[in-house]
């Protein structure tokens, strides 16, 4: 027997996808005076590994469940579970220990960690799971998947030793910019599989999508996410206004990957290559964490004199982090 499909089904090359861990944890960074201790950083790599064992749980279950359907898929239907390449019972066994020893690695670590890596786990059976399967409703699919983006965004919070959630509007935002994501990925799938004749057969929500509904669902979270993040801005961290073209730039040049013939899109996995998209996305992240930590008191004053707080007055600095909206 052969290891390979069985690491495969794991998807390793996905845990790329937990960059989305980095904003959480220069966020809490924010509210903890000095510089973070070698047990803070080390606790922070091990959180990760945790989030890289839950996530790949949630793959291998992806990949049993999908196995009929990815049969209909051009490419997909070589994955490992599709082909008939792995053995069932064994695949469920390494569902479980992966999930187990996420568990107990963040518990021992903290508990609202834990807690979130729980969290990270359900959202995978509610995705895949029937009956309930989230993944075949339309908008639904898009919305319950990106939930893992605010998930990913406490993980790094939690494991950089903060004890509060995050403010709510920034979780929102959050969601709100990983459901952005995930509907340009579905745009591009949607076209690419098209072509096939078997969009419906592969997932059931591609039988009720079209281009156009497709595009109107991203609108819709690009311009909420737009809203949400100016809105924790206006409320903590105006600077980052500035970096608002930025993130908008990169945002347009990923729609720009999403329209090409079989779109790069398709593989979230696979877009470092895109040397432009990731040059865009390293400027517009480095402006937005340089400008979390910078305080401008001339650019408060003209963009908001009289009511946003003199700099440095938000919240004292004594570790204890913002709450609510």
């Amino acid at each position: 027997m052969s290891i390979r499909p069985y690491v495969r089904i794991a998807r390793p090359e996905y845990w790329a996808n937990h960059v989305f861990i980095v904003p959480g944890i220069l966020l809490a960074f924010l509210y903890i005076p000095g510089w973070p201790t070698a047990a803070t950083l080390g606790r922070v790599a091990l959180a990760i590994v945790c989030a890289c064992l839950v996530a790949s749980s949630n793959y291998v279950l992806n990949e049993i469940l999908d196995a009929p359907k990815d049969r209909f898929h051009p490419e997909k239907k070589n994955r490992p579970v599709a082909s008939g390449q792995v053995s069932l019972p064994i695949a469920y066994a390494e569902w479980l220990v992966l999930a187990a020893l996420g568990f107990a690695l963040a518990f021992y670590l903290m508990r609202p960690l834990g807690w979130t890596m729980v969290a990270f786990w359900i959202s995978g059976m509610v995705y895949n799971v029937p009956p309930v399967r989230l993944k075949d409703v339309p908008y639904v699919d898009v919305v319950c998947e990106s939930v893992n983006n605010p998930i990913r965004l406490c993980i790094g919070w939690f494991a950089a030793g903060q004890a509060v959630p995050p403010p709510f509007s920034i979780l929102l935002a959050y969601w709100m910019f990983g459901a952005f994501l995930m509907g340009m990925k579905r745009f591009a799938e949607f076209r690419h599989i098209r072509e096939s004749g078997q969009a419906a057969n592969y997932r059931k929500s591609f039988g009720y999508y079209t281009e156009e509904r497709l595009q109107e669902s991203i609108f819709f979270y690009g311009a909420l996410f737009g809203l949400l993040a100016g809105f924790f801005m206006a409320r903590y961290h105006v600077e980052m206004v500035l970096a608002t073209p930025l993130v908008a730039l990169a945002m347009a040049y990923y729609i720009h990957l999403g329209f090409k013939p079989d779109s790069p899109v398709q593989h979230p996995e696979r877009l470092f290559r895109q040397k432009k998209l990731m040059v865009l996305v390293g400027v517009a992240f480095l402006a937005c964490a340089v400008l979390l930590y910078v305080r401008i008191p001339s650019f408060r004053r003209a963009i908001s004199p009289w009511i946003l707080p003199p700099a440095g007055l938000e919240y004292p600095v004594s570790g204890v982090a913002p709450s609510g909206l």
